[in-house]
């Protein structure tokens, strides 16, 4: 069977996508490699929460329970995930993990765990969890402490007692510092000093900034919106800087020695864990066949339809596949303009 569009995930921008898909007469399927529906919230730390309150946290369709002062924790985004699917019945196919896509005429071919599917049109709605980023840094092997990275942390319990560096001056490194603090002897490395959002500003704000950004741009003029790297203010962060716990930080360490890391100047600090919150890249490389992927790891995109191949749109990787694309409430505009490029291309004349 060939069906018109294969959506490759099951997280929260592959489920955005298919919200606007099941209103359409396209014969749509999801192949999602994980084995639960969630996405990969279901591998987040156990604290981890939103930084948008609920009300502001929303797929297209349903609002997050919670209201416009509560920041719902990993556990509610998963259940909400969950429900959604379940709601709409989307077809999904799990666990099916894509290896290779590939173009053959006017049909894809995605090689999968599951055996060969073909679509005439492709939305690869990967993310970049299972792509971590950690910075190639001197002397790993030399290192007796344990070195990961902040998509295998799950809670402090494991660190009691240690001396745990944490490096990373975005939400992720603070909201891991504030867990850790409580238990552990902390040591927070940045690359710059960290910058905090005033207690008032959230993924809401950030989001209608960068609504506010984007109509600025089409009218030509200027806008400067807060960065997304910021950190925001979320509740167990407000805690924890009220303990003190982000009054001294460390700048980039140079090398690893074998009882912790070290500095140039001869600056040396002890460490029994090393992790490092230092994002994340796209996980593309089911596309790597197509032979379109950038010496940087992305695709060239307009908006979220690759420029290079027609039939391939990417959605929910960041800002260069659309403002605020990566968040729940940010997907849901560049899910319902794909739909319509997705009917445009296989439906000429319908719209």
């Amino acid at each position: 069977m060939e069906y018109d569009v294969i959506i490759i995930g099951g997280g929260q921008s592959a489920l955005a996508v298919a919200y606007y898909l099941r209103r359409t007469t396209l014969r749509y399927l999801l192949l999602d490699s994980e084995t639960q529906p969630g996405g990969s919230w279901q591998h987040g730390w156990h604290s981890l929460s939103l930084f948008s309150p609920a009300l502001w946290s929303s797929l297209p369709g349903v609002l997050m329970p919670g209201g416009q002062q509560y920041y719902p924790s990993r556990d509610e985004t998963i259940a909400y995930l969950r429900a959604y699917e379940e709601r709409y019945q989307f077809p999904v196919q799990r666990p099916v993990k894509v290896l290779q896509v590939e173009k053959q005429g006017e049909s894809y071919q995605l090689h999968t765990t599951a055996g060969t599917y073909h679509s005439r049109a492709v939305v690869s709605a990967t993310g970049s969890f299972v792509h971590p980023y950690i910075p190639d840094i001197p002397g790993k092997d030399r290192f007796r402490g344990t070195i990961l990275h902040s998509s295998r942390y799950r809670s402090p319990e494991q660190f009691r007692g240690q001396r745990v560096a944490v490096v990373g001056e975005g939400n992720s490194g603070a909201q891991i510092l504030a867990d850790l603090a409580p238990v552990a002897e902390t040591q927070w490395i940045t690359r710059q000093p960290p910058a905090f959002l005033p207690d008032h500003i959230d993924g809401k704000y950030l989001f209608d900034a960068a609504t506010m950004q984007y109509e600025a741009m089409q009218q030509g003029k200027d806008f400067q919106r807060p960065s997304l790297g910021h950190i925001v203010m979320v509740p167990a962060v407000k805690a924890a800087r009220d303990r003190g716990v982000y009054e001294h930080y460390l700048p980039a360490f140079d090398y690893f020695y074998e009882e912790g890391i070290a500095w140039n100047d001869g600056k040396k600090e002890i460490a029994d864990s090393v992790i490092f919150c230092t994002g994340f890249r796209p996980a593309l490389e089911h596309l790597r066949p197509l032979g379109i992927i950038q010496p940087d790891g992305k695709i060239n995109t307009r908006g979220t339809a690759a420029t290079a191949i027609p039939g391939l749109w990417l959605v929910g990787y960041g800002q260069w596949t659309g403002f605020a694309s990566a968040t729940l409430i940010g997907v849901g505009r560049t899910a319902r303009k794909t739909v319509e490029e997705l009917i445009a291309y296989l439906q000429p004349g319908s719209l």
